[in-house]
């Protein structure tokens, strides 16, 4: 049994500093993201899931190249990048079933994973919303003394709402210790980004916030980590904020019932021949760390421990009514805790 198939988030996180791992975590992603979607057509998710197969490159390079107890906000598109942090197939997949083995206790679903061993905050369906977040949490970790980094992943479509340009600018007056990560895929939901954006680049408005604007080939996941470590170095020397533009695409629509029609004609097909993991895998056999057949082997494997979670998810009960009550709260001028909800 591999590190990938501990239980421990922590471990799991931990096992990314071996090449091997990046590789299969690349894959379980993948793998998950497709059982989710059967998952949803077999009447076990309630509500919408929005996948991103296609954009593993980016989850695993970003997750490589910070520390576990860095903090991480990121979209409703956020299973792989759950995944590639250390959460486990079960957790991710239980939560989006709604099963009490879930990651939240199946109380949030798909759009609401979380796991603060890792440094996760919980993900956010509003579009943008990550952002004002993560210069909270740099905020608190200076205020802290502590040298922790905030990472803010968030869509090309994020980049044209006010809590994009409000975020930017508050963390490069405060020169605080974010990085904002933009996956740009082309579409925000059913939008391509030149009916949208006037740029085509969303890191050419660093320039406005004077921070470094970088561009990445988001399909590959060493130069994701390359780009995202020397963004983080800089923001735990003391030296502001960064914008990371990740060039990625998203195979399958905006969400689980969209064809995406809308696209090109050839367009999927263009981006499928730069897939992540054969990029990595290719690059993992001219290293001499992956056999001439391994990534099939590989593949087998991880789909197996996928079906192993799903089956375990599927044995799990839901949670009880009343735990839609747990975990609200309210504090009072005083400082005091009031529950807003309690049973007789």
């Amino acid at each position: 049994m591999t590190l990938s198939n501990s239980n421990s988030p922590l471990a799991r996180r931990e096992a990314l500093d071996d090449r091997l791992e990046q590789l299969r975590r690349m894959i379980e992603i993948r793998f998950v993201e497709e059982r989710i979607q059967k998952l949803f057509a077999e009447g076990h998710v309630r509500g919408s899931t929005h996948l991103a197969s296609g954009q593993e490159g980016v989850s695993v390079g970003i997750a490589r190249s910070i520390d576990p107890d860095d903090i991480v906000t990121c979209t409703y598109r956020g299973h792989g990048h759950a995944l590639a942090l250390g959460l486990t197939p079960a957790g991710v997949i239980g939560e989006i079933c709604g099963r009490v083995i879930g990651c939240a206790g199946g109380v949030g679903g798909s759009m609401h994973l979380v796991e603060p061993a890792i440094g996760l905050l919980p993900t956010a369906a509003i579009i943008g919303a990550g952002l004002p977040i993560a210069c909270g949490a740099a905020l608190a970790a200076r205020a802290r003394g502590t040298d922790r980094v905030a990472v803010a992943i968030f869509g090309d479509g994020s980049a044209n709402i006010g809590a994009f340009h409000e975020s930017l600018n508050f963390a490069a007056i405060q020169k605080l210790p974010v990085v904002f990560v933009c996956e740009n895929n082309l579409y925000g939901e059913y939008t391509r980004i030149q009916l949208s954006t006037p740029v085509e680049d969303i890191a050419i408005r660093a320039a406005s916030y004077n921070m470094p604007g970088v561009i990445v080939d988001g399909q590959d996941a060493d130069k994701v980590a390359e780009a995202m470590a020397t963004a983080v170095a800089r923001a735990r020397r003391g030296e502001g904020p960064s914008l990371v533009e990740m060039k990625t695409y998203r195979y399958s629509g905006h969400s689980r019932s969209d064809p995406a029609t809308y696209r090109p004609a050839g367009e999927l097909d263009a981006w499928l021949k730069r897939d992540p993991i054969d990029i990595f895998a290719e690059r993992l056999t001219a290293e001499k760390l992956l056999a001439a057949r391994g990534l099939d082997s590989l593949k087998t494997e991880v789909r197996e421990a996928v079906e192993t979670a799903t089956a375990e998810v599927l044995d799990s009960p839901a949670p009880e009514l009343g735990e839609i009550m747990a975990h609200v709260g309210a504090y009072s001028a005083g400082g005091d805790q009031r529950h807003l909800f309690w049973s007789n």
